[in-house]
This record gives C-alpha cells, structure tokens and sequence, in this order.
C-alpha cells in the first residue's frame, strides 16, 4: 500500500510539473533577462502564449485541479500512519506541494485572469515584429511575476520530488536491514539447533560408556 501511495503522489507531482514546464515557452522569454533584452517582441510573445492559454477549455481546469487534490490527498493520507519516515518526507513534502498550490492559486491564476483573460489573440493575421504596438507598460510587470510565480511552483514541485526519493530509499534501506537481521536469527538459531544436537549427542555417548564399564 506504501508504494501505491508513493506512486500515486510521484505521478500526480510529475504530471504538474510537466504542466509547469510547458509554460517555458513564455516564461523563458522573460525570466533572468536584462532590461536590454525585454524587447516588445518578446513580452508580446509571451502575452500571446497566456492568452492562448486562458481561451483554452475550461474543462482543462477542473482535470488540473482533479490532479492537484489527488496527490494532496494521498499525502495527507500518508501522514496518518504516524510513521518516522511519513511524517519526516511526507512532512516535508505536503508543505512544499501546498505551497505551490498557494502560489498558484493566489498568485498566477489571479494574474492570468485580471491581464490575460480579455487580451485579444494576435495570431489571427501574420504579423511581423515591427508591425507589433508598444507593450503596455501595465503588463510588463504582471508579465513578469508570472514567469517567477512558474519558476517557484516549479522549484517546490522538484522538491517534493526528491523528498519522496529520499524516503523511497530510505525505506529500502530498512527493508535491507531487516533482511540482514533475519539472516542472522535464522543463522543463529541454526548454531543454536547444532550446538543442541552436539550436546544430546554427547550426553548419549557418556551414558553408553557408563553402561558397558557397569557391564564390565
């Protein structure tokens, strides 16, 4: 049951951070760029690609969401074994999964519908970068905080990651110990059996000898 829940929480958390990923179209425009290279064709770029983005269909969404409370939830349900191991990963990473849903929630989405949600598509005619109008200075910024609020979800989201990686290991690590420790029982018991056999043996002699002396 351990590595269901395992597998359930990896393949939730890996399929939102494809998800992010897919965002580095735009965000890789913008993200760690001087002021030199924030040039209208890129912003508009990346405006384009959220655009795009919020026009899509809203049953998108609700599989997203699906997905984000599933692996919540298995965590959560993790944490309920009161284990060592649970509560030090699983601790870990259930703070870091609901930090990036935090962000996202409160940062992102909000972002995306107060800027992007009413920008009229742009690709509806060839255009060419010089045709393109000045980028609104009321979107740069947004546009900005997106990239960085996708890089932290995306930063949290590796992290669970690792954590859960480093309880699958450490959980085979025990399971080897215990191994380990059931080779030795199993080895001494069998010590112990042929030291038994040994004395009875022993003891059978001596009561012979003393049998053939008396008959003697």
């Amino acid at each position: 049951m351990a590595g269901l829940r395992m597998s359930v929480v990896v393949s939730a958390t890996a399929f939102l951070l494809g998800l992010l990923f897919t965002h580095w179209i735009a965000d890789s425009l913008t993200l760690w760029k001087s002021p030199d290279t924030q040039t209208d064709s890129r912003l508009w770029t990346a405006a384009a690609y959220y655009a795009v983005l919020m026009h899509g269909p809203p049953q998108l969404a609700y599989v997203y969401g699906a997905v984000a409370v599933i692996g919540a939830a298995t965590i959560l349900w993790s944490l309920r074994d009161g284990r060592a191991g649970n509560l030090m990963f699983d601790g870990g990473s259930i703070f870091l999964y609901l930090t990036g849903i935090f962000v996202y929630l409160y940062s992102v989405i909000p972002n995306l519908r107060a800027n992007f949600s009413t920008l009229p598509l742009p690709f509806t005619a060839p255009w060419s970068p010089t045709d393109l109008p000045e980028y609104p200075k009321s979107l740069r910024e947004p546009t900005l905080e997106l990239a960085s609020s996708h890089l932290v979800c995306s930063v949290v989201l590796t992290g669970v990651l690792a954590l859960q990686a480093g309880r699958w290991w450490a959980e085979q690590a025990d399971v080897d110990d215990d191994d380990e420790d059931e080779m030795r029982d199993d080895a001494g018991a069998e010590t112990g059996a042929e030291t038994d056999r040994t004395e009875s043996e022993m003891e059978r002699e001596t009561v012979r000898r003393r049998d053939v002396k008396a008959r003697a």
